[in-house]
């Protein structure tokens, strides 16, 4: 008979005393809120002031500093207002298309100095016929890939420069681009 009362006994495990107290409720998520919350504000942090200004030390990029936020950059004496000088319709046939294809670019030619029209006026035939060989250099697979308008810009603005010295021209817009 002590082998059947064994048998009735409660095992141990079960009693009211074995199971841990307070088990659940807010205290088990406690550490999970605090780290859906904390993440994301950490995560801006080290992007805001750690990343971006790494970035822009490397690229060179130079941030407005002092003064308000949306207050205007300081003008220096040789800052001059910028002019624009439209040269429209270079037609150049595409590379290796044996004068079958047709290449047509409007360009929008932006500057700062003074006699900006004048220079580009006095040596308009020279840039056109350096923007034509430039041009007539492109195939249709370069014409196709992304970023070439990025890198016709840039060769144009360099021989433009090399044409009419100091950095003349600032930026090159293309208003009319169009391969038939």
């Amino acid at each position: 008979m002590a082998e059947d009362k064994t048998s009735n006994e409660p095992a141990e495990d079960s009693t009211p005393a074995a199971r841990p107290a307070g088990g659940g409720g807010l205290k088990a998520w406690l550490p999970l809120m605090v780290t859906m919350l904390l993440m994301p504000a950490l995560a801006f942090g080290v992007a805001q002031f750690v990343i971006l200004p790494q970035l822009q030390k490397g690229l060179g990029i130079k941030t407005a500093t002092g003064g308000e936020a949306g207050s205007a950059p300081k003008k220096t004496p040789g800052d001059a207002k910028q002019e624009s000088v439209i040269m429209s319709k270079l037609l150049v046939n595409v590379a290796d298309t044996m004068g079958a294809r047709y290449l047509l670019v409007s360009l929008s030619v932006v500057g700062n100095s003074s006699d900006f029209k004048q220079k580009m006026a006095d040596r308009d035939a020279q840039l056109r016929d350096m923007a034509c060989g430039d041009l007539s250099t492109k195939t249709l697979a370069d014409l196709e890939k992304p970023g070439e308008r990025n890198m016709i810009r840039t060769e144009l603005i360099t021989g433009f420069n090399n044409i009419l010295g100091d950095s003349a021209v600032q930026e090159i817009y293309l208003t009319e681009f169009a391969i038939q």
